[in-house]
């Protein structure tokens, strides 16, 4: 059976063409098999103000991962860097040719930044959906505790994993090679 929308006001089946301007709120009901779902608009400020207040975890966390995305490009565009100028050294330059043997670390240590560089961008991404999920279900009156949670442990998991890339490269670039010219 399909379902049959009516709009009224406060509960009365009048056609939309006989409601006021200036009514203040519209209920729109979803009729379906005797099962009724109401969805009043505009939503309620003190649910807006509800979801605008959980917001600000994940609003940090999405700051948080913005910056660590920033410290990671910056550190993946200056080994980048190193290993270009470490190709610029002639063949037949013997007092700097023993540094082109560190290229291949240099090169891990881009895939790690770019891993963990990825990872930091899902988990932003997963934390930007659950804002929009949880200020999208505010303004419906759904509840969305289970999948907010969900994208938040998503999105935590994803931020710990670029963590742990990052501490790999942070270790490997500690070696002496890279404080030689």
């Amino acid at each position: 059976m399909a379902p049959n929308f009516y709009f009224g006001i406060r509960n009365s089946r009048q056609p939309l063409a006989r409601l006021q301007p200036n009514v203040a709120k519209l209920r729109v009901r979803i009729e379906t098999e005797g099962k009724h779902a109401m969805i009043s608009w505009p939503p309620d400020p003190e649910h807006i103000s509800h979801a605008m207040s959980q917001a600000m975890a994940p609003a940090f966390s999405l700051a948080a991962v913005a910056a660590f995305s920033s410290i990671m490009h910056g550190r993946m565009t200056a080994v980048i860097d190193r290993i270009r100028s470490l190709n610029e050294i002639a063949e037949d330059d013997t007092a700097r040719g023993h540094l082109k043997s560190d290229i291949p670390r240099l090169r891990q240590r881009v895939r790690l930044l770019n891993n963990a560089l990825h990872m930091a961008l899902l988990s932003g991404i997963c934390t930007s959906l659950l804002l929009v999920v949880s200020f999208g279900s505010a303004f419906l009156h759904l509840r969305h505790e289970y999948g907010a949670g969900l994208l938040f442990f998503v999105a935590i998991g994803l931020l710990g994993a670029a963590l742990f890339r990052f501490s790999q490269e942070v270790r490997i670039g500690l070696q002496e090679a890279d404080h030689h010219r």
